[in-house]
């Protein structure tokens, strides 16, 4: 099955530059954001992930807590609040110039 998920792995294999996944815990075409992050983390564990979701429960959240080392951003969301969890998934700071 070729789904986007399926597609974004194989782009992930050949783009060793990317540094960040940007993905919804909820996704069309049978792969969930979790399976395609921890199918992800297999082929690059430096990889940093970053969640989304409209859903308070779900694959990485469980009783209103996330699991251990995940970032979530909840929507709706703001760029500025897009850019704040981009720069934490990185490690990286900056000047939020929205």
């Amino acid at each position: 099955m070729n789904t986007p998920a399926r597609h974004l792995l194989k782009l992930l294999d050949s783009n060793p530059e990317v540094v960040l996944l940007f993905t919804d815990v909820v996704m069309p075409g049978g792969m969930g954001g979790k399976e395609l992050a921890d199918q992800a983390l297999e082929r690059r564990p430096d990889l940093r992930v970053l969640f989304t979701s409209g859903y308070t429960e779900n694959s990485i959240v469980h009783h209103g807590r996330l699991d251990p080392g995940v970032m979530l951003l909840s929507k709706p969301y703001r760029k500025a609040d897009l850019a704040r969890a981009i720069r934490d998934a990185l490690g990286t700071t900056g000047d939020n110039n929205d």
